[in-house]
C-alpha cells in the first residue's frame, strides 16, 4: 500500500493528557483511512512540564512517569497511556514516528560558573565581549528521576552556548569548554554560523554527550518500538553527529529505522540537497522548497501551476522528499507562518499524495480541523478556526486505492494540471485534473485497459460520469478552483 504519514498534533493542540488517549481512540479510523505512520510530538518532560507543546526539552528519559517541572504527565498524557496509544497504532499496522529534539536543552536544575563571550545575535562569529565568568542554569541533575534509566549528569561541558547570564543582559553566550574551539561546523553561514538556536546548545562534539545520545535512542525504543524518527532543527546541527547517531541506532535496534530531517529553507533547494550530501543520504527531509511554492500558489490567483514542482526536493531528490502541505511551524501565528490558504488546499494535497513520488504526510488541523487562540506578531490576539480540508478524506482513500502504475503528466495549461496513474495488476488507476481559475475540461489518456468503462469524480465534486474511448482517452472535468480525482465504476 502507499504510504502515508499524519502529524497528529499541532502547535495548539489541547493539553490535559488529552492525545494519547486520542490517539488510541482514532488509530481503527487511521488505519481504516490509509494512513501508514503517525508522527507524534515529543513525548519527554519539557521544560514547562504539562504546559509545553515539547521543544523545549528537559529529561529525554521521563515520557511522564516522574514528578518533574510542576508534573508527572506531558501535556500529552502519562507514560503509561503514550505507550498504549503506541501500541494501538503498531496493532492497526501503522508505524510510529518519534519527534527527536536533540539540539538544545532547557530547564536546567542548578547554576554553574563557566567562561562564555557574549556573540552578536545576527552574526555569531563576532565576539562583543572580552572572555568573561557567567552563571546559567547548565547543570541537570534530574532530582525527580534521579539515576533511574541513566545515571549521567549534564553540565556546561556538554553545552556550545546559552541564552541566558545570571544578572547580566540577555543575549548568546558562547561557552569556553575542552572539547571545542567555537561554534561546531554546519553547512549553511546564516548568521555567520547558526549552531546556536536557542536555550542550552548541546555540544555534539563531547563524546560523553554522543554516548549519552546514543545511549537513550536505545533505550526510547525499547521502551515504545518506534519505526521512524523526526529530527528536530537538523539545520543547527552538524551533519556528522546525524550520520552517526542514525548509523548506531539502527544497529543497536537491528531496524532500518526511517528518519526524516526538518531543515526548513523555504525557497533554498541548494541547502536541502547540500544537507543531503553532508549526511551521504541517510535521512529524508521535509520538501520545504515545495510547501513554500504551495503557500505561494494559493497566495497568487494568478499562478502559473507549471511552476509548482520547480525547484523542490521533489524535483530532485524525489526519494528523499517528505511533502506537507502546512505543520505546526506554518500555521497561522507561529514564527514561521505560511500557511496554504483554504481554497488551494484540496489541489496542495492532490498534489503531494496522488503522484508517484515523495512521501506525504498529512497534518492534523486538516483532517480534524482546529480552533485555538493567540497572540499573532503585533501583540493582539487573534481567534482562529481551521475547518477540515475539502474531500481530504477521498483524497488519502483515492491514494490507498488508486494512486499506483505508471503516470502520465498533461501540464501543457498554466492553471490547470491533469495526470494519470494508469494502475497496476492489484490496482485501477486514476485520473486527477485540478484548477486553480476556472472550470476545465483537459483530454488524457487513461489507457486502453479502461476502454468504455465508465469513471466518477471520487471526491464527489461533479455528479456527471466520464465514458472512456476505445483508443483509451476522454475528456475529464473539474471544477473551478478545485480538484476532481476520476475512477472506474
Amino acid at each position: 500500500m502507499n504510504g502515508t504519514m499524519i502529524q497528529f498534533f499541532h502547535w495548539y493542540t489541547d493539553g490535559d493528557s488529552f492525545l494519547w488517549k486520542h490517539v488510541k481512540d482514532q488509530s481503527q479510523y487511521l488505519a481504516d483511512l490509509g494512513i501508514t505512520a503517525a508522527w507524534l510530538p515529543p513525548a519527554y518532560k519539557s521544560t514547562s512540564g504539562a504546559m509545553s507543546v515539547g521543544y523545549d526539552p528537559y529529561d529525554l528519559f521521563d515520557l511522564g512517569e516522574f514528578d518533574q517541572k510542576n508534573s508527572i504527565p506531558t501535556k500529552y498524557g502519562t507514560k503509561e497511556e503514550y505507550i498504549k496509544a503506541v501500541k494501538s497504532l503498531k496493532e492497526k499496522n501503522i508505524q510510529v514516528i518519534a519527534d527527536v529534539v536533540l539540539n538544545h536543552k532547557a530547564g536546567g536544575d542548578e547554576l554553574e560558573k563557566f567562561k562564555a563571550v557574549k556573540v552578536d545575535e545576527n552574526n555569531r562569529e563576532k565576539v562583543i565581549s572580552e572572555v568573561i565568568d557567567i552563571e546559567s542554569y547548565t547543570k541537570f541533575t534530574f532530582p525527580g528521576r534521579g539515576d533511574t534509566y541513566s545515571n549521567f549528569k549534564w553540565n556546561f561541558t556538554c553545552f556550545t552556548g546559552v541564552d541566558y547570564a545570571e544578572g547580566m543582559d540577555s543575549g548568546i553566550y558562547r561557552i569556553f569548554n575542552d572539547f571545542s574551539n567555537g561554534w561546531d561546523e554546519i553547512i549553511d553561514n546564516e548568521k555567520g554560523n547558526y549552531d546556536y538556536l536557542m536555550y542550552n546548545d548541546i555540544e555534539h562534539r563531547n563524546p560523553f554527550v554522543r554516548e549519552e545520545l546514543n545511549h537513550w535512542a536505545k533505550w526510547y525504543h525499547d521502551q515504545t518500538d518506534y519505526d521512524g524518527v523526526r529530527l528536530d532543527a537538523v539545520k543547527h546541527i552538524s551533519p556528522g553527529f546525524y550520520r552517526e547517531w542514525l548509523t548506531l541506532l539502527r544497529s543497536n535496534t537491528g531496524k532500518n529505522i526511517f528518519a526524516v530531517g526538518e531543515y526548513w529553507a523555504p525557497g533554498l533547494l541548494p541547502l536541502l540537497e547540500a544537507y543531503i550530501d553532508s549526511t551521504e543520504g541517510c535521512m529524508s527531509l521535509f520538501d520545504s522548497s515545495l510547501q513554500n511554492n504551495l503557500h505561494t500558489a494559493s497566495k497568487t490567483p494568478d499562478y502559473d501551476l507549471r511552476n509548482i514542482f520547480k525547484e523542490t526536493l521533489l524535483g530532485s531528490h524525489p526519494d528523499k522528499a517528505v511533502t506537507v502541505v502546512d505543520n505546526h511551524d506554518t500555521q497561522p501565528l507561529q514564527a514561521l507562518e505560511a500557511p496554504v490558504e483554504t481554497w488551494f488546499k484540496p489541489l496542495a494535497y492532490a498534489l503531494i499524495l496522488l503522484r508517484q513520488d515523495g512521501y506525504p504526510c498529512v497534518f492534523y488541523p486538516d483532517l480534524y480541523g482546529a480552533s485555538y487562540k493567540d497572540n499573532g506578531k503585533d501583540g493582539n490576539e487573534y481567534e482562529i478556526h481551521l475547518d477540515k480540508v475539502d474531500a481530504i478524506e477521498e483524497l488519502i482513500k483515492a491514494r490507498r486505492d488508486f494512486a499506483y502504475g505508471n503516470q502520465k503528466d498533461y501540464f501543457e495549461d498554466a492553471h490547470c494540471l491533469g495526470w494519470v496513474r494508469e494502475g497496476d495488476d492489484e490496482h485501477s488507476g486514476c485520473a486527477v485534473v485540478l484548477s486553480n481559475k476556472d472550470a476545465y475540461h483537459k483530454p488524457m489518456e487513461i489507457g486502453k485497459r479502461y476502454a468504455g468503462k465508465t469513471f466518477y469524480d471520487f471526491t464527489g465534486h461533479l455528479e456527471d460520469k466520464v465514458t472512456i474511448r476505445e483508443d483509451g482517452w476522454a475528456d475529464f472535468p473539474c471544477p473551478a478552483g478545485n480538484v476532481s480525482v476520476w475512477v472506474a465504476e
